[in-house]
Formats: C-alpha cells, structure tokens, sequence
C-alpha cells in the first residue's frame, strides 16, 4: 500500500484521520463505537489490571466488539520471548496488532514478525530517529508519545509534525503514525494539523472534546423556547 501522505485529496474523503479508544473498559467502548468513534482500541497491561479481569477475556471480549485494529502488548523483554507471546495473542483475533516497545529486542521481533505478516505497533517512541528505525524494521504503526514529552518541558505536539513530514518523503514505508499519550483536546487538535493517521485517545479526553458552555448554554435556550412554541 506504501504512505500516501503526500498525495492525498483532502477534500474528497480519501483521507480521514481514525480514532482509537485508549482503553479496555467494555462498556465504554461499546457507548462511543455507537456514536461512530471507534476505528480501533489501544491498550496495556495497566488498562487492563484496571478492569479487575484476565488479559485474554478482555483481549478476546475487545475483538468482538471492535472490528479494526486491537493493539494488545506484550510482556516478554527478548525478541524470541515477543515473537512466541505475539503468536500466542494473535489466536484471540485476526485484527490483533501486537504492540512492542521501541528498543533493540523490540525492533528485532518487529522484523520478524513483519515477515510473517503480523502488524506491529512500536510504542513508546520520543524521536524522530526511533521513528525512522521503527519505520525501518517493518512497523505497521508508529506511536511518538506527546503528553510525555510534554512531562519534561519539551513540545510533544513538534515531533508529530517532524515524524509526518519525514515519513511523507518515503511513500515506500508502509506505516501510519499514531499519536499517542493523548491528555486534553488541545493535543488531538494538534495532532490534526501535524496530519497524524491515528490518534489514540482516552475516554476522558473524548468526554472534554464533547463539552462547550456556549453549546450547554444553547441547548438550554431552544429547549426554554421550544416549551413556549407548543404550549401556546
């Protein structure tokens, strides 16, 4: 397929930027796959110890609700260990992708299993070098972490636009970014102009992006003169 950035028709719908829900709360995705907002899930293994239940029923539960991407991590730190765990996890669902940190070991399970066929998502990727390398090894997605770097006062949003902008002079990759470490609509507004595939937000922030006070205040007042319209 190769990246198309650059010769996308952004006013004829050939490109949209997908929404993946960071998160492993059933009911949740449930509630916002019904308003259209689910392309895909994200997780790890501390969503899911948040839901008190085993790794494979909340894998296997996600895969039945949600039919894009499924990003399940690993645990295993050597590259045979990722490779066996990821074809154990891929038995749950054929739109798994295994999710592998951005390191050696990581990067040479990523070869291998893109070899094989199996999409891979490094994570944890704070530069555009990694980004390159991860790119490199086969990686189907790529997640530069924005609210982390914005932990320790440098510009998570910039390595977005950085990260686009290189992958966009080599179509022959086939990747998508995937901005990740979402913490307030500001950073999905951003991620939006940095021309991101995915960006993989939370719940909560998903909740921010649906509140205005002018919007509250205007449902308020039609609603006022709506009772005075059928009353008369």
């Amino acid at each position: 397929m190769g990246r198309q950035k650059n010769v996308r028709s952004m006013g004829k719908g050939e490109y949209i930027v997908k929404i993946f829900l960071d998160t492993a709360d059933i009911e949740t995705i449930r509630e916002l796959g019904e308003m259209g907002l689910v392309d895909g899930i994200t997780t790890n293994p501390t969503l899911i110890a948040k839901t008190g239940r085993k790794f494979d029923v909340v894998i296997k539960e996600i895969c039945a609700l949600v039919k894009g991407p499924v990003n399940a991590e690993i645990t295993a730190t050597d590259a045979a260990g990722i490779c066996e765990e990821a074809h154990q996890i891929r038995e749950w669902g054929e739109q798994i992708v295994i999710k592998i940190p951005m390191n050696r070991e990581g990067l040479k399970a990523v070869w291998k299993l893109s070899k094989e066929g199996i999409p891979t998502t490094v994570t944890l990727i704070f530069s555009v070098p990694q980004a390159i390398l991860a790119a490199k090894a086969g990686a189907r997605y790529l997640c530069p972490f924005v609210g982390r770097l914005d932990d320790i006062s440098s510009e998570g949003t910039s390595l977005l636009y950085d990260i686009t902008t290189v992958l966009g002079q080599y179509p022959e990759w086939d990747c998508e970014v995937m901005a990740a470490s979402i913490r307030h609509p500001l950073h999905v507004v951003e991620a939006a102009r940095a021309g991101v595939d995915i960006i993989t937000i939370p719940p909560k922030v998903i909740d921010q992006m649906l509140l205005h006070p002018l919007t509250d205040r205007g449902i308020t007042q039609f609603l006022k003169d709506a009772q005075l319209c059928y009353t008369k």
